[in-house]
């Protein structure tokens, strides 16, 4: 696992030192060795942190005859299979790493390589001669890969800072995105916060030469529709590639262990870890002792079974919790407003301290259909039948007669939000599940915003006759999966130079779902239910019938208590108004609302929070010109 990052030089401006300044930017990616390369037209550098092929594999590798160069960050699971095939075409291998499998794949068959292989990876590969880049990004998106143009330059890196450390580039909001951010807590598609930073999409490569840049896809999520398959039939295909898949991703050189939730997901990717492994695994978790969703019973009991060496941390508030939400601001370069960052830090913190690389569960809801809102999704439909007038009445019944509740989502929230919801085009009340603020409320707090654009987004890759539940699964998986859930895992796990594999998301998995009827993956009122009866008789009964927690922090409680200094000490009036974003006494009226118990907007202010720190370390701004238009308009 590494970090990469790159520039080309065309316009002659550029600064020799800011190689090395990427370097120590990037460092915590690839503690164990750094390297730059420097062509013609281009410099290309790289951190390591070594996982396969300790003594060889540095990197940039450069190619016997100098004409091909590549940096890479991630793992082939089948470069063995790969380097076998390039070896009967006559190709001499220097080393036993991935990275050099990438490289004579792509001297050989150019980016068809590419769906040659199965693993995670941001590439990078220049070719001296031809003077052309490519850039390519696994199918799933789970490494990242940022690119920036500048006249006919392009800047690219695993991160945003590497990009940033190019005095030139301006630091300027991407209004469009930050009402995305607003509302989903993250930002979906292709965007950034940073206006004309962009991410390469998932499954995509863009490839450069002087004068020209183009992006084109070279994988994307199957849309041949459902196939006629038996429960068991589909279970004895997905024990196989399942099998198959933590086998693959077992493969390390280095000490390797388990993230252990207590859910169905991770016990599944435990369960064939143990049943392949050699030796003991180890396992990690993160507990909430004293809190309802406190899951330490379900993971002890899936480490008991399995004969783990168990480790877990406790996660309360007199945890290190400020400082380490405001590391957030630097490791996070997009500020993460998914508050289950924060147990993914310190969960990535204890892993690191004794495994370089952890297998983790994540992808299975996005595959088989395990969000509750996917039935809120059904739900919604008949509850849009019934008249407005009787909605905003419940609504309002609601807020008045039922107290709010500490819980991380009771009750009382998810109906207030399923009605919420109902008021909206359902494929924004998709994202509004599980956001934050409708295009309706960002109107009220923000000067200028207002418009995310979800709707659009989300008809951009879910189009067709397709039923409510593939719809937004699809959704989820071109958005959620990448832009929140894995990119959250990265940063959070690289922050601590820890390695993490999902082995759910083996594009034969991905592809194998897609495949699948709804029928098989949501049932009745059951989630997930062909890997859950996949799983009966392998894990206990208690885990495969337990309620869906989510990784996730009280907010709501812990804005009124622990977190509430930093809230309001970052969250000032003063704050608020120099920003240029926000209408003062909204914001005001918002925090007081939630402190005074009269709703519970601990997901909305998380995303103000982790905003408003990460727009302070990185000196991110609104276009001067809009802060004084904002200015003139008063309030």
């Amino acid at each position: 696992m590494c970090g990469i990052a790159g520039f080309t030089r065309l316009s002659g401006v550029w600064d020799r030192e800011v190689a090395g300044r990427i370097i120590e930017a990037i460092h915590h990616r690839g503690p164990d060795q750094q390297g730059i390369y420097e062509g013609s037209e281009i410099t290309l550098c790289a951190v390591r942190l070594k996982i396969i092929d300790l003594a060889g594999g540095d990197q940039p590798i450069v190619s016997d005859d100098g004409s091909t160069v590549i940096v890479f960050n991630g793992e082939i699971y089948n470069h063995r299979e790969i380097r076998r095939e390039l070896e009967r075409l006559g190709h001499r291998f220097r080393s036993q790493c991935d990275t050099e499998t990438v490289l004579r794949a792509f001297m050989e068959w150019d980016t068809a390589c590419f769906e040659r292989m199965r693993g995670m990876f941001g590439v990078a590969l220049w070719s001296e001669a031809r003077k052309r880049l490519v850039l390519a990004r696994d199918r799933m998106g789970i490494k990242p890969l940022y690119y920036y143009r500048s006249g006919d330059d392009l800047y690219f890196g695993s991160e945003l800072k590497a990009i940033l450390e190019h005095s030139h580039v301006p630091r300027r909001l991407d209004e469009r995105a930050l009402d995305r951010f607003l509302s989903v807590n993250y930002v979906p598609g292709d965007r950034t916060l940073i206006e004309g930073i962009r991410k390469v999409p998932p499954g995509h490569l863009l490839e450069w030469s002087p004068g020209k840049c183009r992006i084109e896809r070279w994988w994307e999520l199957p849309r041949e529709g459902a196939r006629r398959y038996s429960l068991e039939a589909a279970k004895e295909e997905l024990d196989g590639l399942l099998r198959e898949s933590v086998r693959e991703h077992l493969v390390s050189d280095v000490p390797l262990g388990v993230w252990a939730s207590g859910g169905v997901d991770s016990s599944t990717i435990l369960h064939y870890a143990a049943e392949q492994s050699g030796s003991r695994l180890k396992t990690f978790s993160i507990s909430f002792r004293g809190r309802s969703f406190d899951e330490s019973s379900y993971f002890r009991e899936v480490a008991e079974v399995y004969g783990t060496d168990h480790h877990e941390f406790d996660l309360n508030p007199e945890t290190e919790l400020e400082s380490a939400i405001e590391d957030f601001a630097y490791y996070s370069d997009e500020p993460s407003a998914d508050a289950g960052a924060l147990p993914v830090w310190f969960l990535s913190r204890m892993t690191r301290q004794h495994v370089t690389v952890a297998l983790s569960g994540e992808g299975a809801d996005e595959l088989f259909g395990g969000y509750e809102t996917y039935q809120a999704d059904r739900l919604a439909r008949p509850l849009r039948l019934t008249p407005r007038w009787l909605r905003r009445w419940v609504h309002g019944a609601l807020e008045r007669y039922v107290p709010v509740s500490d819980e991380k989502i009771g009750l009382e929230y998810k109906l207030k939000r399923g009605i919420e919801g109902s008021w909206l085009d359902p494929d924004e009340a998709h994202f509004f599940w599980n956001g934050t603020f409708s295009s309706e409320q960002l109107k009220a707090i923000r000067r200028g915003g207002g418009d995310n654009g979800l709707v659009e987004l989300a008809r951009r890759v879910a189009t067709g006759n397709c039923g409510v539940v593939e719809r937004y699964l699809r959704v989820d998986q071109n958005y959620y999966l990448p832009d929140d859930i894995l990119y959250k895992t990265d940063r959070m796990s690289m922050a601590h130079s820890l390695e993490v594999r999902p082995p759910m998301l083996d594009h034969r998995i991905v592809e194998f779902a897609a495949r699948l009827p709804v029928r098989l993956k949501i049932r009745d009122w059951r989630q997930k239910y062909v890997l859950k009866e996949l799983m009966r008789g392998k894990l206990p009964e208690r885990v495969l019938n337990r309620k869906k927690a989510g990784f996730d922090i009280p907010t709501h409680d812990w804005f009124r208590r622990p977190l509430r200094r930093l809230l309001m000490d970052t969250l000032t009036p003063e704050a608020v108004k120099a920003s240029g974003i926000f209408h003062e006494r909204a914001i005001e009226a918002l925090i007081r609302d939630h402190m005074e118990r009269r709703i519970n907007a601990g997901y909305h202010l998380w995303g103000l929070l982790t905003l408003f720190l990460w727009m302070k370390r990185w000196k991110v701004e609104l276009h001067r010109a809009t802060v004084a238009e904002a200015a003139l308009a008063g309030e």
